[in-house]
């Protein structure tokens, strides 16, 4: 997977600060970048799934279906 160059603008003090304990900034805000997706393609499937629920008029909230789901699969494995 290729890698391409983001730039952003933090305030001097806060660079220097990072810089003196060694804070690898890339990498932190590589990481930050990478939850905050992950966190909203979650968002964005359990919208999904509560619209899918709506139209098929499902009983139960998808958050309880993915809930049951991953207890299902805490005791099958």
């Amino acid at each position: 997977m290729g890698y391409v160059t983001v730039s952003t603008k933090v305030k001097r003090e806060l660079l220097e600060k990072a810089r003196r304990y060694n804070v690898n900034v890339s990498q932190v805000l590589r990481r930050a970048l990478e939850e905050e997706v992950r966190r909203r393609e979650l968002e964005w499937a359990v919208s999904l799934m509560d619209d899918i629920s709506r139209r098929a008029k499902l009983e139960k909230p998808s958050d309880e279906v993915i809930r049951e789901f991953r207890e299902s699969r805490g005791r099958v494995a």
